[in-house]
């Protein structure tokens, strides 16, 4: 603990405008007081087969922010930190089109209502359209976007790291509303999970370990609550923040805390159904009978999602820094700071497969659809893996 205290606290940067102190999100991961577990020979492993590879401009690495790409309907659209956004084929990987705003970007890709939405470090976000990728408009908020802009019923509502939430007409980008969260603690990590929005509502987990609900026309709270409680006396200890995106399956919540918990939340009344201490901060994914999380020592693990109860772990990739995982047809895919895709069988959490991407590592969750799988490397390699075809 101690060990990873000192790193932690290397981390640490001074925002002076937003009142608050950052821990840098791949230092936060990087350090889980375990060597990464060297890689065992997978027996009798099912193929992958690469499909195709593309080059998003000059990717994240270094940077420390996540750039999420987004599959829609037959696209994939995806962005660099140097300013490059890109539409390609989901099929065959060619490009559609590509922008280069010639602005250091920091939060996205968003993609709904004929757009697609990017937020930059001076807090400018940039409405491009989704045919062409020509700009619609461009905004103006607080302060720098760190989690992707998020659209739906005419609505973009941005997050940015002054605690604050935008809403920006889609049409437009004439501002609707703003909410500001009224208490940011004296330390977060360097990162923001994107606002989940649902129909009428902004879902978000906050630094502060709480749950917040927005109504998304008029941006007034529904509803607050405390999902993990910091214990500790230093502010390092009593961190508690929320940087994974929620998700949701049928009418359950599940959401996860950094030094806090995993837990379910039933939206019909919003009554907790279970908590399990476990500490995240990569995110975690649910299907109909799981839920699957990585810990801070990188430990995956699949929980019940009726109990909360843990069903299986695999311990063979600790230390590896792994990105979010995803659960499809049957099987979890999850990266690492290496640049390998890992292929975990979802009912016992053994490791059947493995590629790898490229060396610059793995940070964002890899999409699935078809038995496809893309994955957006930090040196900028996007690629699709058919697994077991």
């Amino acid at each position: 603990m101690q060990r990873l205290k000192g790193w932690l606290l290397l981390g640490i940067i001074w925002l002076g405008g937003a009142g608050c102190s950052w821990i840098g999100d791949y230092l936060a991961g990087s350090d889980n007081a375990l060597p990464p577990a060297e890689l065992q020979t997978v027996e009798n492993p099912i193929p992958v087969n690469k499909q195709w590879e593309a080059q998003v401009g000059s990717g994240t690495e270094g940077a420390f922010v996540r750039l999420l790409p987004v599959l829609a309907e037959s696209r994939l659209y995806a962005a660099s930190h140097n300013g490059v956004v890109m539409a390609l084929d989901a099929a065959t990987g060619q490009t559609l089109w590509k922008t280069n705003t010639d602005l250091t970007l920091t939060g996205g890709v968003g993609v709904g209502d004929g757009l697609v939405l990017v937020g930059t470090d001076k807090g400018k976000v940039l409405a491009l359209a989704i045919t062409d990728g020509t700009e619609n408009w461009r905004a103006q908020v607080s302060s720098e976007i760190l989690a992707a802009p998020r659209v739906a019923q005419g609505v973009v509502v941005v997050r940015s790291i002054d605690g604050k939430f935008t809403a920006l007409s889609a049409g437009s980008g004439q501002r609707l509303w703003l909410y500001s969260t009224p208490v940011m603690p004296a330390l977060t990590l360097r990162g923001a999970a994107p606002p989940l929005l649902v129909p009428g509502a902004v879902i978000a987990g906050l630094e502060s370990g709480r749950l917040l609900i927005l109504s998304l026309t008029k941006g007034v709270p529904i509803s607050e609550r405390t999902i993990a409680i910091p214990h500790g006396r230093t502010d390092l200890e009593r961190m508690v923040d929320i940087d994974a995106e929620p998700r949701i399956v049928g009418s359950t919540l599940y959401i996860a805390a950094y030094q806090g918990n995993i837990t379910a939340v039933d939206l019909r009344d919003g009554n907790t159904l279970w908590s399990r201490d476990i500490s995240n901060y990569s995110g975690l994914d649910a299907d109909a009978g799981r839920v699957y999380v990585t810990d801070v020592s990188d430990t995956v693990q699949a929980l019940d999602s009726r109990t909360g109860h843990v069903l299986w772990q695999q311990r063979g990739l600790t230390g590896r820094k792994l990105s979010t995982p995803v659960v499809s047809e049957g099987y979890l895919i999850v990266g690492d700071f290496e640049g390998y895709l890992h292929w975990l069988d979802a009912d016992t959490g053994k490791i059947v497969g493995r590629v790898r991407v490229d060396s610059s590592g793995i940070r964002v969750a890899p999409l699935t659809r078809g038995g496809i799988v893309y994955v957006l490397s930090e040196g900028g390699t996007l690629g699709a893996y058919r697994f077991g075809g």
